[in-house]
Parts: structure tokens; sequence; C-alpha cells
């Protein structure tokens, strides 16, 4: 029994020292300005860009292959911020800033058919089949592929209440 448990204590250790070079010699340097981007964004993975992601959206947008105004969720102080790291000119006309949302679920229209569920980038919509589904507000990112699919229209886009959690003094008006 000993031995067994010194044997495998030995391989574990060996096995870890050996995986911790290898993460050495063979780390893969990434480029440094597209992190940079990928940190200004909101990180919500939600797609609306058209990408599959944060990371593959600010490597587009440092390629210059997308522009700063693709990110929904980041809204106008994104555009604004990576316009000026990028050196670009900004046209504002083409970008909504609706302010923070989140997906509320009408409960007299829910008829339970899933297909929000399905659609949800991070599991936000809870429910079961034929049964009245909820919002999860902690969970949801306001990303909005869930309205898109309700037959009902029984999920409706709705203002973050204001709650002492995230409330903001307001800024005092210039003199």
């Amino acid at each position: 029994m000993i031995a067994a448990i010194f044997s495998l204590t030995v391989l574990g250790v060996a096995l870890g020292l050996m995986l911790g070079v290898a993460d050495r010699i063979f780390a893969v340097e990434g480029n440094p300005f597209i992190a940079e981007i990928e940190a200004m964004m909101p990180g919500s993975q939600c797609g609306q860009c058209g990408y599959p992601g944060c990371a593959v959206a600010a490597k587009a947008i440092a390629e210059r292959e997308a522009s700063v105004t693709i990110c929904p969720p980041g809204g106008k102080a994104l555009a604004q911020s990576l316009a000026a790291r990028l050196g670009v000119s900004l046209d504002m006309s083409e970008v909504k800033d609706t302010g923070p949302q989140l997906a509320a679920v009408a409960e007299d229209l829910c008829i339970g058919c899933c297909r929000c569920l399905k659609v949800c980038p991070t599991d936000a919509v809870v429910g079961a089949a034929k049964q009245i589904h909820n919002v999860l507000r902690e969970a949801c990112t306001g990303c909005g592929s869930c309205i898109e699919k309700c037959p009902t229209e029984a999920l409706t886009m709705k203002p973050v209440p204001v709650a002492l959690q995230h409330w903001v003094w307001p800024k005092p008006l210039a003199a």
C-alpha cells in the first residue's frame, strides 16, 4: 500500500515537472496589442458583433478587418476608446447606445418552447419544456440573442433597474 502511494506520488511529481518544463520551452507568445484590445472589450462573448467571441473580434479590430463600432454591448464609450487607441476616425452615427439592458420574460406570453434556452450564451434563461421561463439577472449579458428566437415575443429587453449595488452618483453639471 505504501509502495503504491509512493510510486504514484513520484510519478505525479515527475510528470508535473516535465509539463512545466515543456510549457516554458514551447510557449507561444501572443500579440500584446490584440490582448490590450481584448481587455478593453466587455468580455460577454455574446456574438452580437458577428464573431464567436471577444478574442476573435479583438483580432479583427487590430488587423483592421472590422470597424471599431462592431461591439453593441460596449456602446459609444468602447468605440471612442478603440478609435483613440487605433488612431482612426470614428463615425458615431452608426453606434447605438441604449445603456445596460437585461432580458425579461412576460409570464403571460411564455409558452415554454425552450428556444431561448438553446441560444443563450451564458445560460441565463432557466426553465423547462412547457413551463414558464425566467432570466437570471446575474448571468444575463444583455446580448439579445434570446429575443430573436422567441415565437410569442414573451422576451423583451428592459433597462437595468437602479439598485444600491450599481448606483453611481451623477456627475455635477458644468457651470
